[in-house]
């Protein structure tokens, strides 16, 4: 199986719009709602969260590599590796949020989110060894209606309200992926539409910004410039050990566990689907 194909173009672009838009996501909320400083985000939690993403993708690249081999079949793709959206505003709201309030520290609020993921990640780790037999005895109408809810409360409802309140410069890249998913249109030169509606977005903001329009902001651009630098992840285990000594550790099981159990239920069928193309599939699907 070749290494790249055209189709991967797409994919990529479609992937890394999509975990722009959480990695921006995670650091508004993060300051907004639970405080957090803008230290603490861009340099601890944002590094974090990138180099997870990687090491996420390589070993899903790696994986298909070796099932392709395995199975000598040349229409293997790799599932796509990113944040979970569902789990991003949940822990937010459901877990971070709560510890802000109760403590009014967003140290600890930022703590405890860490100490979500981790449960998280060993109940997903866990189940993966019986995923299907989780799949099979766990209704999914009732795992997809949490999701359903999660979804139009704290995702498509707010941008959507932030696509009619600026429709100026928001409904041109909104038609550009109305028609390319369901008007299944091809761009000039094979250009994914992900980057055709970024770009378009981005071009027509500084236009209408020239026009006389509050878009942008050149002064932000600017100041964000002047602060680029490569910020390496810090490892956080001690505070990790820290709440696991604290009744935080199982106070929003309730929360941690139903999220957890949906990607490991929702996930699961599409580990082995045979694909007649290589076009990577569920591009909006997370682990």
């Amino acid at each position: 199986m070749a290494l790249f194909v055209k189709e991967d173009i797409d994919g990529f672009f479609g992937l890394m719009t999509d975990n722009l838009m959480q990695l921006i996501v995670i650091g508004a909320l993060c300051q907004q709602v639970c405080g957090i400083s803008a230290t603490k985000v861009f340099g601890t939690i944002l590094p974090g969260a990138a180099i997870s993403i990687f090491i996420g993708n390589v070993f899903y690249a790696w994986q298909a590599r070796k099932c392709s081999r395995r199975e000598k079949r040349n229409d293997v793709t790799a599932l796509p590796f990113g944040i979970n959206t569902p789990s991003l505003f949940a822990f937010i709201f459901f877990v971070m949020l709560p510890v802000k309030l109760e403590t009014g520290s967003p140290e600890m609020a930022w703590k405890v989110g860490l100490l979500a993921c981790l449960g998280s990640g060993i109940i997903e780790l866990v189940g993966a060894l019986g995923a299907e037999l989780i799949r099979k005895h766990t209704p999914r109408a009732a795992l997809l209606s949490a999701l359903a809810g999660i979804a139009i409360t704290f995702i498509a409802m707010d941008f959507a309200l932030r696509i009619f309140d600026r429709p100026l410069l928001a409904f041109l890249p909104l038609s550009i992926i109305l028609i390319e998913y369901f008007g299944r249109i091809k761009f000039p030169f094979g250009l994914p539409g992900g980057l055709v509606a970024l770009s378009t977005g981005t071009v027509l903001a500084w236009v209408l910004q020239a026009c006389g329009f509050s878009y942008m902001d050149p002064v932000a651009l600017q100041n964000s410039l002047a602060q680029y630098h490569l910020t390496l992840p810090n490892f956080s285990g001690r505070e990790i050990g820290e709440m696991l000594a604290t009744d935080y550790a199982w106070k929003y099981f309730s929360i941690i566990f139903p999220l957890t159990i949906f990607n490991v239920e929702f996930i699961s069928p599409f580990s082995s689907v045979k694909l007649s193309s290589r076009i990577p599939i569920a591009t909006g699907s997370h682990l």
